[in-house]
């Protein structure tokens, strides 16, 4: 990847980390105490104008090794 865009998108993480303080703590408490198998990942957002779009999906094995995946390539 270009260094460039690689500074850019540290500088746009540490942003996103300072205007959304929760989320990365969140996501990492979720990764390491309720990401298992059979466990229920349920996504929800709100529109402006209020409306309401909203999944879930069942973790399955094959999704923890895609997740374990891009943990390796971030820590590379």
């Amino acid at each position: 990847m270009n260094p460039r865009k690689m500074m850019e998108l540290t500088r746009m993480q540490q942003e996103f980390k300072k205007n959304h303080p929760k989320v990365f703590p969140f996501l990492k408490a979720a990764s390491e105490k309720a990401m298992q198998e059979g466990s229920i990942i349920d996504i929800s957002v709100t529109t402006p104008a209020g409306e309401v779009l909203r999944t879930n999906m069942k973790v399955r094995t094959e999704d923890l090794e895609l997740l374990k995946e891009w943990k390796n390539m971030r820590e590379k």
